[in-house]
């Protein structure tokens, strides 16, 4: 087989699986789609797969989407735009009703399949499949490289666990050559055992490899066009984790690409918002400063920050916000947003805002008996999520003492512990959670 070098990007299909619900993620997805949400105070969680296969000179992207699919399609349309003379794009594909196939996606194979005559126009294609909703940086061209090495069918990346961690993933057994052998999801027990990789034969140290031994599939796959056709010729295969890669291992040359760098998927509030006030610390798992390979977002061009009077610790204060008199700790302040006089913010994380009110807005707010956007005085909010557009009054104490893990309140919900008002929520003077 001929190698492939790192001029055959072009090859290279990027197809961003962005349909999912986003259940677990609610209420951050009551009005949005799950790659949608906001992400480090001025981000959105798309932006980091797109902006991977950008460094990686892969400018040939298509991000699937179903739910509530607005804000992400108005997301990306005024984020990435290239040149008309260039041959990059990113396109974004709906699920659409035929008079062939009447059906929304049934999965994430099938939201593949679906599409799948815009993704094999090229014999010489492959076929590149990944997540919205992860937070990592990789460099994919060493994925591409591996997978042209080995002659691979499909190449699948996995990052090493440790017991502890590995019954929560589809884990992988590989041989010391790095084809896969065996896949299981979320095995215990004996299952869980006999999963277990020489992971130092990859190349982590003796040390790493007896603390974690250990792989599990990140949900990104590196499909053959030929391979991939095959696979979803079988209208069954409606889920790549469950279905495809299994059959594919049964029926393919599968090997696995080792990760082993920082990634966390943030499919539910507890990881979402633990992932958010981690880049906070001072050397944070996932660093956006990282100018090596930048994610790229939307060029809003608001004014610089204002702080008056403030105490600020461990946080990150995004740009066109107007703090007065607060004390922030360990969290993170969005875009537009407006602290008001001797708030306390604690481990929180403020989404901001989409737009600025004005004279005419404060006093519809007045009318109708709601404070007006931002954070008012005096409130004190630990542990929280606030989403856009939040009107949080004077006074206002989210604490969760009790430390109720599942609930729903008037105007908020909470998730693992976590409190959330969620986008255009409305919290009252005095409001105590």
């Amino acid at each position: 087989m001929v190698r492939k070098s790192r001029d055959d990007s072009s090859h290279v299909l990027s197809i961003i699986l962005a349909g999912g619900a986003g259940k677990r993620l609610f209420p951050l997805t009551q009005d949005r789609s799950k790659p949608a949400v906001p992400l480090g105070g001025k981000y959105r969680l798309i932006d980091v797969p797109i902006s991977n296969c950008l460094n990686s000179a892969l400018k040939r992207i298509f991000v699937l989407t179903q739910f509530n699919s607005a804000s992400l399609n108005h997301h990306i349309t005024n984020t990435y735009r290239f040149d008309p003379f260039s041959e990059g794009f990113i396109e974004v594909l709906a699920a659409e009703q035929t008079r062939t196939n009447p059906n929304w996606f049934q999965g994430t194979a099938d939201a593949v399949r679906q599409h799948l005559h815009r993704f094999t126009g090229r014999d010489d294609d492959y076929q590149l499949i990944l997540s919205g909703d992860q937070l990592y940086r990789m460099n994919y061209q060493r994925l591409l490289d591996s997978h042209w090495k080995s002659g691979a069918d499909v190449s699948i990346c996995v990052i090493p666990k440790s017991e502890a961690m590995a019954p929560s993933f589809g884990l992988l057994k590989l041989d010391v050559d790095g084809r896969v052998r065996q896949f299981r999801e979320k095995p215990k027990g004996d299952a869980l055992h006999e999963m277990r990789t020489d992971t130092a034969a990859l190349g982590l140290s003796p040390e790493q490899a007896a603390e974690r031994p250990y792989l599990a599939s990140m949900g990104i796959y590196l499909f053959k066009r030929s391979v991939l056709t095959d696979l979803l010729a079988d209208a069954s295969m409606i889920d790549f984790g469950y279905q495809v890669i299994p059959r594919a291992i049964e029926k393919h040359d599968v090997y696995g690409f080792l990760f082993d760098g920082y990634w966390e998927d943030l499919g539910t509030v507890e990881a979402f918002y633990k992932a958010n006030i981690d880049l906070t610390s001072s050397a944070p798992h996932f660093d956006f400063h990282d100018m090596t390979a930048p994610i790229y977002t939307r060029a809003r061009f608001l004014p610089s920050s204002r702080i008056e009077r403030c105490e600020i610790r461990d946080s990150i204060i995004a740009e066109g916000s107007i703090l007065r008199g607060a004390r922030i700790f360990n969290s993170v302040v969005g875009i537009r947003s407006l602290i008001g006089e001797d708030v306390e913010l604690d481990r929180a994380m403020i989404m901001g805002a989409d737009f600025y009110e004005e004279e005419d807005d404060h006093e519809y707010n007045r009318q109708m008996g709601i404070p007006n956007i931002g954070i008012g005085k005096g409130s004190v909010i630990r542990r929280a999520i606030i989403d856009k557009n939040s009107h949080i009054g004077a006074g206002v104490r989210i604490l969760n003492e009790e430390r109720v893990q599942n609930f729903e309140g008037p105007g908020y919900f909470i998730r693992d512990g976590i409190v959330i008002v969620p986008k255009n929520g409305v919290l009252p003077d005095g409001t105590l959670i």
